[in-house]
């Protein structure tokens, strides 16, 4: 029995009850990541050290990512993303990446907030963030990466577009899903949730006042296609320091954002309040 065989053997008790799952491949893809992640500082022993690795496991991994063009070593014994997996992340980026108006949305958002903003929408059935542009006044927040789509219950970003989708396909969504606490202010059961997303829909915003990470605090506003159905949201991120003042003004801010979107995935045409004939949003 290979060594693979005997992973996917031995892990097959796991979530994956009916298919195997080869464990080399799980940590290879890990290495990968981890590597992306450190933007060209990795080393194989500070990678074994973040993953719970053993060294000699690392270097194999790193070896084979090598080989295959997936990594490469920089001088001093640093490691890199490599040309495949450039082109890997390209392909993924073209696909998951908000329309060039939605961006220019967001771009605005940023721009009259000052503030770290970004946009989230539908891939696959899950909710995932598309694009981030850091604030001014920098706020340091965990997972704030592309592609992030963990920790739906606990995230403005995410219950701002769960609000209006149809209970039972919420319902479905979290099923056998813990809801997992962050932080003391994390939501932790379903039926807390609901009643939030039923607040939400009230309000016309979501609000996360450290709920996913302490001391940050984000406010979302959904929009909509066509036909009514959530598309994403756009939210805007600041530490819980700032929030008391900024609130109303961010909450207004998301909105327009959101109503801006609306109105061009129901037209087809970007509209900006303040123009005549044009975009007839007014906050709340």
């Amino acid at each position: 029995m290979n060594d693979d065989h005997a992973e996917a053997t031995a892990d097959s008790s796991g979530p994956a009850t009916s298919e195997t799952v080869l464990q080399t491949l799980v940590r290879g893809l890990a290495v990968l990541e981890a590597v992306a992640e450190r933007n060209g500082t990795a080393t194989p022993k500070s990678l074994a050290r973040q993953l719970g690795l053993k060294p000699a496991t690392c270097y194999h991994l790193l070896r084979t990512l090598r080989s295959e063009g997936y990594v490469l070593r920089l001088p001093g014994g640093r490691f890199d993303i490599g040309p495949r997996g450039t082109l890997l992340g390209k392909s993924v980026a073209a696909r998951t990446s908000p329309a060039p108006d939605i961006a220019a949305i967001l771009t605005r958002l940023h721009n009259k907030t000052h503030e770290t903003a970004y946009v989230c929408g539908w891939f696959h059935g899950t909710i995932l963030r598309q694009q981030v542009i850091t604030g001014v006044q920098s706020v340091t927040v965990k997972n704030l990466n592309v592609g992030y789509i963990g920790n739906m219950h606990a995230r403005a970003s995410c219950q701002a577009i769960l609000a209006y989708l149809p209970a039972a396909q919420v319902s479905m969504m979290f099923d056998g899903t813990p809801l997992t606490k962050l932080t003391a202010n994390t939501i932790g059961t379903f039926e807390d949730l609901v009643v939030e997303l039923d607040t939400i829909r009230r309000r016309g915003y979501a609000l996360d006042i450290e709920a996913f990470e302490n001391d940050i605090c984000c406010v979302a506003a959904p929009f909509f296609d066509a036909s009514g159905t959530p598309a994403g949201s756009f939210t805007v991120s600041v530490p819980v320091s700032r929030f008391p003042q900024l609130r109303s003004t961010l909450a207004n801010e998301v909105r327009e954002a959101g109503a801006l979107a609306t109105n061009l995935l129901k037209t087809g045409r970007l509209t900006i309040p303040g123009v005549p004939g044009e975009s007839n949003f007014r906050p709340a």
